[in-house]
């Protein structure tokens, strides 16, 4: 499993990537969060923090 962000619903407030343990997601260019596949954990805690419910954790 990873986190998938749905670009659609994200509005790049950054809180995912402040509780993300690993700092496996940043910003793009665009302002949206990116997850570093390779990095990521699956512990689900930017799927929690976010008020916009754009992460999902998905096979």
């Amino acid at each position: 499993m990873t986190a998938v962000v749905d670009f659609d619903k994200c509005t790049g407030c950054g809180a995912c990537t402040e509780v993300c343990p690993v700092e496996a997601i940043t910003l793009n260019d665009d302002g949206k969060a990116c997850v570093n596949a390779d990095d990521c954990t699956d512990c689900g805690a930017c799927a929690d923090e976010c008020p916009s419910e754009a992460i999902t954790l998905a096979d």
